[in-house]
């Protein structure tokens, strides 16, 4: 009697496996953020309320080394306005940490597993869609800039450089929160990790005030704060004022060390979170 041979199982490849998979991974979490409007409504008011707040508010208080005394309030909004960049993008982080935690709690990523489909497709697919995020959110920031008075003055180039940079940035700390997601019991506590580390990444920089009114010790640390870099990488790029620029490495090649640094942030955290995930019941 004749036996009919098993039918041969299809190999995919490896690569194109995580890039199908993560695809899918990132087109279901954008779906979601369409189910559930007011998530994005309010990362969008955020930004937008802390431009208004620092423009109005303290921006008249605020002076930037190197620019026209003249110019008062329209050079700091100028000024202000790479910084908001830079703490925006930084809080995509907050967003993968919750996100990803989240799923957890409701047993979605359980339901992951089960599938046929590379381990870490989930978390590529994470941190891609909080990425593609923060395109909408520069979006409506840019849009608030030019209302208050922030112009691009270096051409289009420089500035879709500037915008690559903040993407990028964007995409190396979402690997910081899917790490420190993967660790939460709850999405209660992940919101609070998720934040506690980000503001003083962001204030101990750059990003709202020059750094020549800070202690030498917190100069030193906001000088080698990769959020100090991308900032003033995209003032650069977009040919704002920089306020004062210190002899420190990352100070006179911000752009390389953006580059450099996200970098070694994605290669670091990308192998820890997907270690844990592989780990994590």
């Amino acid at each position: 009697m004749a036996t009919t041979p098993a039918p041969e199982q299809m190999k995919r490849p490896m690569f194109g496996w995580l890039l199908h998979d993560g695809f899918v991974v990132t087109q279901r979490n954008l779906i979601a953020t369409t189910r559930v409007p007011e998530v994005l409504f309010f990362s969008l008011v955020q930004p937008v309320i802390f431009v208004l707040l620092f423009a109005y508010v303290f921006g008249g208080a605020i002076p930037i080394p190197g620019a026209d005394p003249a110019a008062g309030a329209a050079a700091y909004r100028e000024y202000l306005m790479p910084g908001i960049f830079g703490q925006t993008v930084a809080f995509a982080s907050a967003a993968s940490t919750v996100g990803l935690a989240e799923d957890m709690q409701k047993g979605i990523i359980d339901r992951f597993r089960s599938l046929p489909m590379a381990a870490s497709a989930v978390l590529f697919g994470r941190t891609a869609s909080d990425v593609l995020r923060q395109v909408l959110v520069l979006a409506v920031l840019s849009v608030t800039g030019l209302i208050v008075g922030w112009r691009i003055h270096n051409g289009f180039i420089d500035a879709v450089c500037a915008y690559l940079l903040l993407l990028l940035f964007a995409y190396a700390v979402s690997w910081i929160g899917c790490w420190i997601g993967l660790h939460m019991p709850n999405t209660e506590t992940a919101n609070t990790a998720g934040l506690v580390w980000l503001f003083p990444l962001t204030f101990l920089s750059n990003a709202f005030v020059p750094l020549t009114g800070m202690p030498p010790v917190v100069q030193t640390i906001a000088e080698w704060n990769p959020v100090s870099a991308v900032v003033l990488a995209c003032r650069e790029l977009f040919g704002n004022p920089t306020g004062y620029i210190s002899d420190a490495w990352p100070q006179q090649h911000p752009i390389a060390y953006t580059v450099g640094s996200c970098g070694l942030l994605i290669l670091i955290f990308a192998t820890l979170a997907v270690r844990k995930y592989r780990q994590s019941a």
